[in-house]
Formats: structure tokens, C-alpha cells, sequence
């Protein structure tokens, strides 16, 4: 499971920086699933072998967050560029 969430983070972070509108949606889903599988691959591994659970987590986090910031962001712009015109 944690390299499962390894990849989903990795990709979570490339979908949610790169791309805007529904693409972000799904990098911040993808984020989701990383963070549940980061988190249970954390409890049923072996002691002392977590690593990859563990950076699958913390990139499934940053993927995530970093997704609906930028979400956030586009919103405020598009209002903004509405209200000024």
C-alpha cells in the first residue's frame, strides 16, 4: 500500500500544480485516496519498514492541499476578472 500512495501523491502533486479547473478536482481526489492508503499502509506494515507509506502520506498532503489552494485561487481570479469588467 505504500507505494500505492507513493504514486497517487506524486500524481496527485503533478495534476493539482500543473493544471486548473476539473483537472485540479481530480488531483485533489487522487490526494484523497493517497492520504487512505498512505494512512493504512502506515498500520499494517512491518516495524521499521513505514518509509514509503510514510512519504506517500506526506505527498498525498502536499497534492492535495496544494490542489484546492490553487482551485481557490483560480475561483478568486475569474471573480475578480468578472467584476472588473
Amino acid at each position: 500500500m505504500g507505494v500505492a500512495a507513493l504514486v497517487l501523491g506524486i500524481v496527485s502533486i503533478v495534476l493539482g500544480a500543473f493544471s486548473a479547473g476539473a483537472l485540479g478536482w481530480i488531483g485533489g481526489i487522487v490526494g484523497i485516496v493517497g492520504i487512505i492508503l498512505g494512512a493504512l499502509g502506515r498500520k499494517s506494515a512491518e516495524v521499521g519498514k513505514t518509509g514509503l507509506a510514510t512519504a506517500g502520506l506526506v505527498c498525498s498532503i502536499i497534492g492535495t492541499v496544494l490542489s484546492i489552494i490553487l482551485y481557490i485561487a483560480c475561483i478568486g481570479c475569474a471573480g475578480a476578472g468578472i467584476a472588473l469588467s
